[in-house]
């Protein structure tokens, strides 16, 4: 399912400019990521954004970060 809400995402930051996403806070719940089940980047303009595709116990969740404005949005989900 297409979803575009904001979200506050919790990133480790990695050597090689890495990121990785270990928590986001959805409908005021923790949703602690489990495994990162694939990752790619786009343009969207001038603004490169990081896709992720994570995992949870209750679902399959896709993060994408915007570099530009640097703001993170659930762009869609299975489950849950």
């Amino acid at each position: 399912m297409r979803v575009k809400e904001p979200l506050r995402v919790a990133v480790v930051f990695g050597p090689g400019r890495s990121i990785r996403p270990v928590w986001f806070d959805w409908h005021s719940r923790k949703h602690s990521i489990l495994e990162t089940t694939y990752s790619w980047t786009d343009l969207k303009g001038a603004a490169k954004r990081l896709h992720f595709s994570v995992r949870d116990e209750g679902g399959l969740y896709q993060l994408t970060y915007d570099t530009v404005d640097q703001s993170w949005e659930l762009s869609g989900l299975e489950g849950e």
